[in-house]
């Protein structure tokens, strides 16, 4: 049997299964390759990498790193997870097996919600963002388009305000806006455009050079950011378990371990509630594997004293 599952290889399974490798134990990462960081052309604000690295080349090494230490890896995608007394049963979907594990680490994250608009995929995690804290800098002083909807798009053209005054707001799905934050945008000097967008101008290596909206209109920008909100917590497959979870499907853990509020299962990354960071996603996974590693060998112990009695 394992010591660990692993449920999801993106930023923070990735480096949990480092350290719990480097313990010696027994770790299965199960990913499909589809997570958020894939879509991560280059983080800049990672230490160690002052010219970027997209998440692809991070889980890239990461992969190669683990594997050094006996991680073992399987593409293949958990649809439910049971416990059976101290060991835990996963669903997967590949051939409809099941795994088993004396412990899970639930590292599936978030999935970000925008329209399927031409020229937008290229242009994702080069030059298009989603993460102010993550990306803020890029955009300095440069002209900037936020795509979104709603009160959504409008916070985050709000908040993008701090880097640069040279932002328009396209509130591509016409969903209302809230009065107060309409106030907020014309104070603070952002043209707000009530259209469609039809296309996201750019090159074909990616740069973002503005939008194209349905009234034929053509908007000019350097940078853009998605602000649509519903984004998708990847958590359901733990609802057979009990794992306590807020509205929003993240999932509760203890702040100090990590550990959710079942037994035996810790979760780590942005299926949690923080700020979504790929350098805290990396300190949750260090974080519960270290207590995931305090636990096997507490219960090892346990069962090395009881065979003596």
């Amino acid at each position: 049997m394992l010591d660990c599952i692993i449920v999801g290889g993106g930023i923070a399974g990735m480096q949990a299964s480092i350290q719990l490798g480097r313990y010696g134990h027994r770790v299965l990462v199960i990913d499909k390759g589809l997570g958020r960081s894939t879509l991560c052309r280059s983080y800049h604000n990672v230490l160690g990498w002052p010219d970027g690295v997209s998440g692809q080349e991070l889980r890239r090494l990461g992969r190669l790193q683990a594997e050094r230490l006996g991680v073992q890896f399987r593409v293949d995608e958990v649809i439910a997870a049971a416990k059976h007394g101290e060991h835990f049963d996963v669903a997967v979907a590949e051939g409809g097996g099941t795994l088993s594990a004396r412990t899970l680490l639930a590292a599936t994250g978030i999935m970000d919600r925008f329209p399927d608009l031409p020229g937008l995929t290229p242009c994702l995690g080069l030059s298009v963002y989603v993460c102010p804290d993550c990306d803020g800098y890029e955009i300095k002083g440069k002209r900037t388009i936020v795509l979104g909807a709603g009160d959504v798009g409008a916070s985050m053209a709000l908040t993008l305000r701090y880097w640069t005054d040279r932002i328009v707001y396209v509130n591509h799905e016409r969903k209302v806006i809230g009065s107060t934050l309409l106030d907020q945008l014309l104070g603070r000097g952002i043209v707000c455009e009530e259209a469609e967008i039809a296309e996201v101008l750019g090159s074909a290596d990616g740069w973002f050079g503005g939008v194209r909206l349905a009234d034929g209109r053509i908007i000019e920008g350097e940078r853009g950011f998605i602000a649509f909100g519903g984004n998708r917590v990847h958590s359901d497959w733990l609802a057979p378990l009990g794992v306590e979870r807020l509205e929003n499907k993240h999932i509760v853990t203890d702040p100090r371990s990590k550990m959710t509020s079942v037994p035996g299962v810790w979760a780590a990354g942005d299926i949690g509630v923080h700020s979504e960071q790929v350098t805290i996603a990396m300190g949750e996974g260090s974080q519960a594997a270290i207590w995931i590693h305090k636990e096997l060998v507490k219960r090892d112990e346990a069962a090395k004293a009881l065979v003596k009695t």
